[in-house]
């Protein structure tokens, strides 16, 4: 049996009138994931510095360039930026993207609490 009645926190008619309720079905990590073809990512927390570090590698296993910084949202804006600005295409699907997100997320975590055991997935 499926809930698919309207959320009781959408409240604002005039904002949300008609809509769908969709249930999402489970993700699988190792099945449902779709790497980009150019590149993949590796993802470090250095406690050292108090930094998250992402070096963004090839599928010969040359790392291209690294960035390094405190939060998500600026190691991913730097990411994007530098991608627009030399006409890269490293990230294109958005699972990928999505995927980004979650495991820098994970990282500013473990860097926040001193927690030497960040995995990435």
């Amino acid at each position: 049996m499926t809930n698919t009645e309207r959320p009781k926190w959408v409240k604002d008619k005039t904002l949300a009138e008609d809509f769908e309720v969709i249930n999402c079905k489970p993700y699988n990590d190792y099945k449902d994931h779709k790497n980009d073809d150019s590149c993949y990512v590796l993802i470090k927390v250095d406690f050292e510095f108090y930094e998250i570090q992402v070096a963004i590698s090839n599928y010969e296993h040359k790392i291209l360039k690294v960035f390094k910084g405190k939060r998500p949202q600026d190691i991913y804006t730097a990411i994007f930026e530098y991608e627009k600005e030399h006409n890269l295409n490293w990230f294109s699907e958005k699972q990928h993207i999505a995927y980004l997100g979650k495991e820098l997320k994970k990282a500013e975590i473990a860097l926040a609490l001193g927690n030497n055991g960040y995995f990435q997935e």
